[in-house]
């Protein structure tokens, strides 16, 4: 008769999510550098062949880890309440982005820079990946424009502008803080970041309805 599984004996869904999480806390803790199969399996307490057996390969890992990283940030933007003046949840969405980006350095840059040289998503996955969460976006955009808040033109190129300009601004925030400190700059505190995104968003808003 067959013998019971332990608790101590995963499924193979249960090696396949610790792989990933163990990915992320590699990620996290040690760099994009040490994302090797070696360094992955050893956190999650498997083996190399493990990491091959549910990704194939390497690239097969990281892509878990790159599509995960959307996932968490479509969940943080899931935490802005719908049914609010649409502007305000654009600038809400928007301030739930840096927050993410800001707990989550390293793997934002996995997920919007290229850390790991010889990684490179392929378009149909970072096109999924992107939907997941600037989907998100349009959707704000879109009601904004039904409620006259917006121009009622092109809302996915609308959310585009507006993306730009949200990245960039935190883009900066982050590599200005992991520098040496600039006093009197315009990002030297976490209050004065979120007050140049919210000027910067509040400025594309104008100049939008402004066209």
């Amino acid at each position: 008769m067959a013998r019971d599984a332990t608790p101590e004996t995963p499924s193979p869904d249960d090696l396949r999510e610790r792989l990933v999480a163990a990915g992320l806390l590699v990620l996290d803790r040690q760099g994009p550098a040490e994302l090797t199969v070696r360094r992955i399996a050893e956190v999650a307490g498997s083996s190399t062949m493990g990491v091959y057996t549910k990704f194939e390969s390497r690239a097969g890992i990281l892509e878990a880890i790159y599509r995960r990283g959307f996932q968490l940030l479509r969940a943080a933007l899931a935490t802005v309440p719908e049914g609010q003046d649409p502007v305000r949840r654009i600038l809400d969405l928007s301030l739930a982005y840096r927050r993410f980006a800001l707990a989550n350095v390293a793997l934002y840059a996995f997920m919007f820079e290229r850390p790991v040289p010889d990684f490179d998503p392929s378009p149909a996955l970072r096109r999924e990946a992107l939907e997941t969460t600037f989907g998100m976006l349009v959707e704000a955009v879109r009601s904004a424009a039904a409620q006259g808040a917006l121009p009622d033109e092109d809302p996915v190129r609308t959310s585009y502008l507006l993306w730009c300009v949200l990245h960039g601004i935190v883009s900066i925030e982050l590599t200005h803080a992991a520098r040496s400190p600039l006093p009197g700059w315009f990002l030297d505190t976490p209050e004065a970041g979120e007050r140049i995104l919210l000027d910067g968003l509040r400025a594309t808003l104008t100049g939008l309805n402004g066209r």
